[in-house]
């Protein structure tokens, strides 16, 4: 059996390895205030635990994005803005952690990125 390349896991503790981006989509549809990330793993780069992609809820139901690639230096973030009454993430913000996750084109340019503060 080949070695999983991603991992999802959520605010819950589930994972799922490879996930399709129809499972990514409804990891992020279960998020609540209770469960309020997911996080999406490169397994294959290092170092190990510094190559992801996350989505966090806010408190007004607006998404934080992050993604990291290897450092510290090289972290950052978008806000998301909740677009409708009905809860659940929009559909692109799958799309884009996939496409983060394969090196597919034009995903850097679909949110507008910060890198994040130094803590």
């Amino acid at each position: 059996m080949l070695k999983p390349l991603l991992r999802a896991v959520d605010g819950g503790g589930r994972t799922v390895d490879d996930p399709t981006e129809e499972a990514l989509h409804n990891l992020l549809a279960e998020m609540s205030l209770s469960y309020r990330f997911v996080i999406l793993d490169r397994l294959d780069l290092e170092p190990a635990d510094q190559h992801y992609i996350q989505v966090y809820l806010n408190d007004d139901l607006s998404y934080r994005v992050e993604y990291r690639e290897g450092s510290a230096e090289e972290h950052y973030q978008a806000h998301v803005p909740r677009v409708h009454e009905v809860f659940g993430p929009e559909e692109s913000t799958a799309k884009v952690m996939m496409d983060w996750a394969h090196d597919r084109q034009g995903w850097r340019e679909a949110l507008p990125w910060t890198p994040m503060p130094f803590r």
